[in-house]
């Protein structure tokens, strides 16, 4: 076991980058662990956030992206307190994914005196933001910060995420009649209408599409905005509505169902492609064959739930995909990363990384 990766895993997921000084300061950490090791970092910033970059490697050679993401969502207070439970690393962004950046940047120390691949690690803060344009990763990406394939550490329990779902996040304005709280049924409660107006979405013919990879679309109500006085029954109530659709469905369709309920005015708040990688590419193919020694089947039967910002090398014709550690819990209250995984991991993008020009030629 290394307790370097554990000690490292650990210290990142002490800073609480939930919010943007936490993010600036583990990206402080990051930036001075990489030179401390000899391997030049640089940065920049997108809303204030920053985006890390850093390599290693001949630049002519075959090149790789490992690509991260430093912020998480909120959590409980003692999930910033990180805690070693047997095999398990609890803690906000355990799984999703400093622990997996942890290894990231160990592989990428570990590649610096080798002349067969080029290593190019990119490291943003904003991943987990509801921003539609101007991302940390798209930045990466415009900068020329690119290769022949990326790997993004998501969550995946050590297979190979070839599909991830798209995002299309809705704000649903719904209309009531106000009356005081004491005669409620005098008037026409708004909330409760949104209610209504969320399960019928549930209902609706798009959410019951299924495909090999998933078996559904996801639907979720993330935010509540109504009522303003405690004695009066809501007259406006604002539901903001996650939908997490399969890689082959449309989302301009999903828009037209939910606007043909009728019972209320729909914005569409921000939209986020699905990602899909062809799993017979030769750097899938090689990633494949690393992995399957940790595999007793298939490790490539994997779709993604969450969205990806794999999408954004995706766009500029650059194959990427998601493989990440074993674990449970993201963005809940008792996230954790499998320690042992987390050896496994790195091992599996090393052995990938060094085999890569073989893996290439045969």
């Amino acid at each position: 076991m290394s307790d370097e990766l554990v000690a490292l895993a650990t210290q990142l997921l002490g800073y609480d980058t939930s919010e943007p000084e936490g993010v600036l300061e583990a990206a402080g950490f990051v930036n001075g662990w990489l030179e401390a090791r000899g391997i030049e970092a640089s940065s920049d910033e997108v809303r204030g956030l920053p985006v890390l970059r850093a390599e290693v490697g001949p630049e002519d050679a075959p090149t790789v992206v490992l690509h991260g993401h430093l912020d998480v969502v909120p959590g409980l207070p003692g999930q910033f307190d990180p805690r070693v439970d047997g095999d398990r690393l609890y803690g906000r962004g355990a799984y999703d994914m400093k622990g997996a950046l942890a290894a990231m940047l160990l592989t990428t120390a570990a590649m610096r005196e080798q002349h067969d691949v080029r290593v190019r690690l990119g490291i943003v803060g904003d991943e987990e933001s509801e921003e539609e344009v101007d991302r940390g990763s798209d930045r990466l990406v415009d900068s020329g910060f690119i290769g022949d394939f990326a790997i993004t550490g998501e969550p995946t329990d050590l297979h190979i995420g070839v599909e991830a779902k798209g995002v299309l996040a809705l704000r649903v304005q719904v209309s009531g009649v106000a009356a005081h709280g004491a005669t409620p049924w005098l008037g026409d409660n708004a909330v409760l209408r949104a209610i209504d107006v969320f399960r019928s979405i549930e209902s609706l013919p798009f959410a019951r599409h299924s495909s090999e990879l998933f078996d559904r679309p996801s639907i979720n109500l993330g935010r509540i905005l109504g009522g303003d006085a405690l004695n009066k029954v809501p007259d406006r109530c604002a539901i903001d509505v996650d939908i997490r659709y399969l890689p082959d469905q449309d989302p301009a369709d999903l828009l037209e169902q939910v606007e043909g309920l009728g019972a209320a005015e729909v914005e569409q708040l921000f939209t986020r492609p699905p990602a899909v990688v062809d799993r017979d590419l030769p750097y899938v193919r090689a990633l494949s064959h690393a992995a399957t020694e940790h595999h007793d089947g298939e490790p490539m039967s994997v779709g993604r739930d969450g969205a990806s910002d794999a999408v954004s090398f995706l766009r500029v014709g650059v194959p990427a995909v998601e493989f990440g550690p074993v674990g449970a819990g993201h963005h809940g209250p008792g996230e954790w990363v499998s320690v042992s995984s987390l050896h496994t991991y790195r091992q599996t993008l090393d052995t990938f990384l060094r085999s890569l020009p073989a893996q290439l030629d045969a």
